[in-house]
C-alpha cells in the first residue's frame, strides 16, 4: 500500500525524449519546444509514452483500500431515475429519461402530458460500451420529421442522422463532416440547413489539424449529401462560423456570422419567400448588422419586426426590435431595457404574444412574464437555484422549466398559460434514495480578490459542522468564455460530503457571464490573472475562514477550468493539497494552432501579437514550470486527458506532464505525486457513458479524505469553451 498522497519508494516517472533543437522565435523572444513530436497523436512514439504514463497512474490509483466502498456507495447512489424537461413538438411530447443506470439517456414520447410513454430512441443500442452519444436534436415545424446527431467516442464530429416520426421510420439520410453544427427545417419539410468543414482525412476525433472554412449547406431530403445546396460561405474570412435558424414564421432564415468564441455575431437575414424556386445555391442574404461590435440572439418575429437579445451598450443584455423593412439602427428600438443588476440569460416567445425572460441574480435563476410590449406581467415563484430546462414556443400555450441546485436533484414545472390565474404546477420530482437534502446547506459569501473585487461563492457542507480547519474540501472554477457556473446537482460530491466529511466551494470566478460582459471581460486578454488571482484567494479565504486547511484543498477545473489549475498551481503551490485538471489547455504559445483552438483568442489573445504574448507568456502553465520558493513543492496532481478530444487536444496536457516531471520530479522535495491518466475511447466530456463516468470516479477514490477526488465536472452541466 503506497503511503497515502506520498510518492512511494522506488517510483520513477517515464523520461519523455527532449529534442533541444527545437526553437520558437515569438516577437524577438526565443522559445524551446523540446516535445513538440507529442503533436502527432498517431505516432509510435507518442503511443508509447501515454502507455508509460497510464502504466503507472493506473496501478498508484487503483491502490486504494477505501476504492470499493467508494464504488459501491456512488453506484447505488447514482442509481436513480433522471429525468429531463419536457417538450411539445407538433401534437406529441417528447422527454429524455435515464433509469439510473444507462450509459445514454433515451429519448421518449407520449400523446399526451399525461399519456403512456414509449421509447422513441434509444441512444444504448448503438454501441455496446455507450459511446456513441446523441449531442443535437431537431424537429421539423410541424413535429413530422426529426434530425438528430450522434458523436462517436466524445468527438466534436458528428454525423446527422433523419426519422419520421409516426412509426418512428429510420430514414436512409446521412451527413458527414459536420461539426458545430446548426440543424434549421425549413418549413415546408423539404430539408434542413446544417454546418460542415471540408472533408477531414480523419473525422474520428484524433486529428489536431484547423477547423477552418466551415459552411452552411442545405439538404433535401431523401438525397444524397454530394447533392446538397452550398448556402453560405466566407472564403475571404476562414475562422468565421456561421449559425443558421429558420424564424417563427418559416419566411426568413437568419445568418448569425461569428469569429470565435466572444459574445458577439453579425446579423443577415434572407427572405426564402422571395426564391421562388427554392433554395439551389447560395442565398442572397441582406446584412443588418456588418460588424462584430455585439450579439444578437433571434427570439421571436411578427411579419418583419424582429425581437433580438442583444448586448449592444447594455453588458447585462436587454431584447430590442429591428424592423428588417427598415433595419437601419436609428430605427431600432428597445422592447426590455437592460436591468440594473441582473443578467438576462435567455428569453423564449410563448402562445404567440407572451415572452418568457430568464434572469441571473448574484448567480441565482429568477424567472419571468411578459408581453410582446415588453411590460413584465408576473415572476414565476422559484426556490434558489439554477433553472437547467425549458421548453415552450410561440405556437405553444405551455411552458415545462426545470430547476435544480446543489442540494435537489431536479423538479420539473408545467405551466398551463391559457388559465386566466396562471399558476405553476409541480409535474415531476427527482429524487435520489438514501440522501436527505435537510442534513446539508448551501451558503453565499463574498470575499475579497487580491485587488479587493468581491468575488461571489457557494459553499455547501453538512449543518452544523465545526470550523476547525479539519474538513477536505473541494474547490471547483472556471472562469472563462462568459460561460456562468450556476448551482448545479452533482451524486459525487453527495458522496463526498456525506461520508468523507467534505465540503464543496464553488467560486464565480471573473472571465464567466455571472454579471454580464464586464465580469467577463475582467478575466480576459490581459486581465486573465484576475482569474489566477480570484481562485487563489477563494482558497485563502476557505483556510482562514477555517473551514479548511492549504493541504486539504483539492481544486479542480475542466477546459477552461484545466487552464486554471495549471497556472494556480504553478504560481501559488503551497495553497493546495491536491489538483486535477481535466482536458486543459496548458500550451497558451501553440493553442490556436490545432482544431477549434484558433476561436479562443476571442478571450485569451493570439500570441501571433506582440502585446498578447507578452502577457499569455507570464501564464502559460506549460511555460511557468518551475521549483517552488521556500522550500514548498507542488500538490498531488492527476491531468486527465481523452484520446478522442479534438476540442482541447491530448497534446496539452502530455507536453505539461513531461516537462513536469523533467522540472520537478526529481527534486527531493517533491513527495507528492504527479500524473496524468490518458483516457480511450472519450472526448472533451459531454456524451460520456454512465459507466466511464462512475468507473472513473470510483477509481478516483484516495486512501485520505483529502485525496478522495471526486469529479463532479463528468456529471455537472458545463461547457468547455
Amino acid at each position: 500500500m503506497a503511503v497515502p498522497g506520498k510518492v512511494p519508494a522506488g517510483f520513477s516517472y517515464p523520461k519523455a525524449r527532449r529534442d533541444e533543437t527545437v526553437i520558437d522565435e515569438y516577437h524577438g523572444t526565443k522559445i524551446a519546444d523540446p516535445y513538440v513530436w507529442v503533436e502527432d497523436p498517431d505516432s509510435e512514439e507518442t503511443k508509447a509514452f501515454v502507455e508509460e504514463q497510464n502504466a503507472i497512474t493506473m496501478p498508484y490509483l487503483a491502490d486504494c483500500e477505501i476504492r470499493e466502498n467508494f464504488k459501491t456507495r456512488l453506484t447505488k447512489m447514482w442509481d436513480y431515475p433522471k429525468y429531463g424537461c419536457p417538450f411539445k413538438r407538433g401534437s406529441k411530447y417528447f422527454y429524455f429519461h435515464n433509469s439510473g443506470l444507462q450509459n445514454q439517456s433515451v429519448m421518449y414520447v407520449q400523446d399526451s402530458v399525461d399519456g403512456e410513454a414509449e421509447v422513441f430512441l434509444d441512444p444504448n443500442k448503438l454501441s455496446e460500451d455507450g459511446t456513441i452519444a446523441l449531442v443535437g436534436r431537431s424537429f421539423s415545424e410541424d413535429g413530422q420529421l426529426f434530425a438528430y446527431s450522434l458523436s462517436h467516442k466524445g468527438s466534436d464530429w458528428v454525423t446527422i442522422k433523419f426519422m419520421k416520426v409516426d412509426g418512428k421510420v429510420q430514414l436512409p439520410d446521412s451527413l458527414e463532416n459536420a461539426k458545430f453544427t446548426s440543424m434549421a427545417w425549413t418549413h415546408d419539410n423539404k430539408g434542413l440547413f446544417y454546418n460542415k468543414y471540408p472533408s477531414s482525412s480523419k473525422a474520428d476525433g484524433t486529428v489536431t489539424e484547423l477547423n477552418l472554412n466551415q459552411k452552411l449547406y442545405y439538404h433535401v431530403l431523401g438525397t444524397s449529401q454530394s447533392e446538397d445546396v452550398l448556402c453560405c460561405e466566407f472564403p475571404e474570412h476562414p475562422k468565421w462560423s456561421v449559425g443558421a435558424e429558420v424564424s417563427d414564421c418559416g419566411r426568413y432564415v437568419i445568418l448569425t456570422p461569428h469569429e470565435g468564441c466572444a459574445p458577439m455575431n453579425r446579423l443577415f437575414y434572407c427572405d426564402l419567400e422571395k426564391q421562388k424556386d427554392g433554395i439551389t445555391g447560395k442565398l442572397p442574404y441582406v446584412k443588418v448588422v456588418d460588424n462584430f461590435d455585439a450579439e444578437y440572439e433571434y427570439i421571436t418575429n411578427e411579419g418583419t419586426l424582429f425581437t433580438f437579445k442583444t448586448n449592444l451598450k447594455a453588458p447585462r443584455y436587454k431584447l430590442i426590435n429591428i424592423d428588417f423593412s427598415k433595419p437601419e439602427m436609428e430605427h431600432w428600438s428597445t422592447l426590455v431595457e437592460e436591468d440594473e443588476q441582473d443578467v438576462l440569460e435567455w428569453a423564449s416567445c410563448v402562445k404567440q404574444n407572451l415572452l418568457v425572460l430568464c434572469y441571473l441574480h448574484d448567480v441565482k435563476s429568477v424567472l419571468y412574464l411578459h408581453n410582446l410590449s415588453g411590460e413584465r406581467l408576473m415572476s414565476f415563484p422559484l426556490d434558489i437555484g439554477s433553472i437547467v430546462g425549458y421548453s415552450g414556443r410561440k405556437r405553444d400555450s405551455e411552458i415545462f422549466y426545470q430547476l435544480t441546485s446543489f442540494l435537489t436533484p431536479g423538479v420539473i414545472h408545467h405551466c398551463d398559460l391559457t388559465e386566466d390565474n396562471i399558476q405553476p404546477k409541480v409535474f415531476r420530482e427527482i429524487k435520489v434514495s438514501g440522501f436527505d437534502a435537510s442534513s446539508y446547506q448551501t451558503v453565499q459569501v463574498f470575499y475579497p480578490s487580491k485587488d479587493g473585487t468581491k468575488i461571489p461563492m457557494f459553499i455547501v457542507h453538512k449543518k452544523d459542522i465545526v470550523l476547525d480547519g479539519s474538513h477536505p474540501l473541494f474547490l471547483y472554477g472556471y472562469g472563462g468564455f462568459n460561460i456562468s457556473i450556476t448551482p448545479a446537482f452533482s451524486v459525487s460530491r453527495i458522496v463526498f460530503m456525506q461520508h468523507l466529511g467534505g465540503i464543496i466551494a464553488v467560486p464565480n470566478l471573473r472571465g464567466g457571464g455571472e454579471y454580464g460582459e464586464t465580469w467577463h471581460q475582467a478575466g480576459c486578454f490581459g486581465n486573465k490573472q484576475n482569474v489566477f488571482d480570484d481562485f487563489q484567494h477563494a482558497a485563502i479565504y476557505l483556510a482562514q475562514q477555517k473551514y479548511t486547511s492549504a493541504d486539504k484543498i483539492t481544486i479542480c477545473g475542466g477546459s477552461n477550468g484545466g487552464l486554471l489549475v495549471g497556472a494556480c498551481i504553478n504560481q501559488r503551490p503551497e495553497l493546495f493539497g491536491c489538483a486535477v485538471s481535466q482536458v486543459p489547455v496548458m500550451d497558451m504559445l501553440k493553442f490556436h494552432k490545432f482544431t477549434i483552438g484558433h476561436a479562443w483568442t476571442t478571450d485569451y489573445g493570439s500570441p501571433d501579437k506582440k502585446e498578447d504574448f507578452e502577457w499569455l507568456i507570464k501564464y502559460s502553465p506549460l511555460h511557468n514550470i518551475k521549483i517552488p520558493d521556500n522550500g514548498a513543492q507542488y500538490p498531488a496532481l492527476l491531468l486527465l486527458t481523452a484520446d478522442h478530444d479534438d476540442r482541447v487536444v491530448p497534446l496539452h496536457s502530455l507536453k505539461y506532464i513531461a516537462e513536469l516531471h523533467h522540472r520537478i520530479g526529481g527534486y527531493e522535495k517533491q513527495t507528492n505525486p504527479l500524473l496524468i491518466r490518458v483516457d480511450t475511447k472519450a472526448g472533451h466530456g459531454f456524451g460520456k457513458p454512465t459507466a466511464k463516468i462512475v468507473s472513473l470516479i470510483s477509481l478516483l477514490g484516495f486512501p485520505t479524505s483529502f485525496r478522495a477526488l471526486e469529479f463532479t465536472l463528468f456529471e455537472s452541466q458545463y461547457s468547455g469553451f
